[in-house]
């Protein structure tokens, strides 16, 4: 597998993924993808650093993370700046491309989206130690995202011990029964202005110059149900399971119960699970007082259950809301560099 890098900046490359496990992916969404990389300043191609995975909110994706926001740096610039004043380890990190035509995969193999679980485990990872200088041993491997991306890094790091040795989940979804059901009876409500149809809502919501911000419920319900629940007998955006029924809002718990399989909260119910999440080298989880979607509580369910189970983790939370929170990985990326340094 030849995965040329190419540079972008004096601190940036990309790598082109052929993205083998996406071909023919229901959404036809592209299955070459770049994943965008930030490189330390010593790098040269000789020294080997440790790497970090960090995976983008839904509706985002790697590139998201190098966006210019007055009075923001991008993350390439708060690791160059944490690197230059000594306060992190140099360390390799890696965004990937995992987005979808619904707005984002949750890094999960489904047959309503395509297998980005096994695109960034088996394609990626692979093609960044063959591109890079990499350390490409599991103890100097990290995995880390906020909001969807935090329920992705949280959940590989529990399915692929082998893989990574430490993680962080900023905000990521988790206890779904108080952060997706709420969405129910929105969700429902604006399907019923488009007569049921969901082919009808995602026609003039991926068509439309500005789609409606308040047609957005119903659309994190389409992506979430793709990952968690598709139906592949049907054709797109029709080859989903939705969680309740459309015109009562009642959940329909056979669907429902599919979601929670991927719920942390509940995976971590699981030994082989809990003995996973013991096995990293650090653990970092956070998330806003004032969170929208109460993944604040969601969060204090999961850490009273790794305490419960012995499981070391490091629990922080902070006054803000979902959004605009990337300051926070000044916190998490310096405590991950240091636990997978050589």
């Amino acid at each position: 597998m030849k995965c040329p890098a190419k540079p972008l900046k004096a601190n940036m490359t990309a790598i082109p993924i052929p993205g083998r496990t996406l071909e023919g992916n229901p959404l036809g969404d592209p299955a070459e993808r770049e994943a965008v990389i930030y490189l330390p300043p010593s790098y040269d191609g000789k020294r080997r650093f440790p790497v970090i995975y960090l995976l983008s909110g839904f509706a985002s994706t790697g590139r998201s993370f190098m966006n210019y926001s007055f009075g923001r740096p991008s993350v390439a610039e708060m690791a160059e700046g944490l690197i230059r004043e000594g306060s992190m380890e140099e360390t390799i990190i890696v965004m990937p491309d995992c987005m979808t035509r619904y707005g984002g995969s949750q890094y999960v193999d489904s047959a309503g989206t395509g297998n980005y679980e096994s695109y960034l485990t088996e394609e990626i990872i692979p093609c960044v130690d063959e591109a890079l200088s990499t350390m490409p041993e599991r103890p100097h491997r990290a995995i880390a995202g906020k909001s969807s991306g935090g329920f992705g890094a949280l959940r590989l790091a529990m399915k692929r011990p082998d893989l990574f040795g430490a993680a962080a989940s900023h905000s990521g979804d988790m206890a779904f029964d108080l952060c997706y059901r709420p969405n129910f009876a929105a969700a429902a409500r604006i399907l019923e202005k488009h007569n049921g149809s969901l082919t009808d809502f995602f026609t003039r919501y991926e068509h439309s110059p500005k789609p409606p911000s308040g047609e957005f419920p119903l659309l994190d319900m389409l992506a979430m149900s793709a990952a968690y629940s598709p139906d592949p007998l049907r054709q797109p955006p029709e080859n989903i399971r939705l969680p309740f029924n459309p015109m009562t809002c009642e959940t329909d718990r056979e669907v429902w119960n599919q979601w929670l399989s991927f719920d942390p909260v509940e995976m971590v119910e699981k030994e082989n699970y809990r003995e996973a999440l013991r096995s990293l080298s650090v653990l970092f989880v956070d998330c806003g007082t004032m969170d929208e979607y109460s993944l604040q509580f969601g969060l204090r369910i999961l850490c009273r259950k790794l305490s419960l189970h012995n499981i070391e983790h490091r629990h922080e939370e902070f006054p803000d809301s979902h959004g605009s929170t990337s300051y926070r990985y000044l916190i998490s990326l310096p405590a991950l560099a240091g636990a997978i340094a050589g």
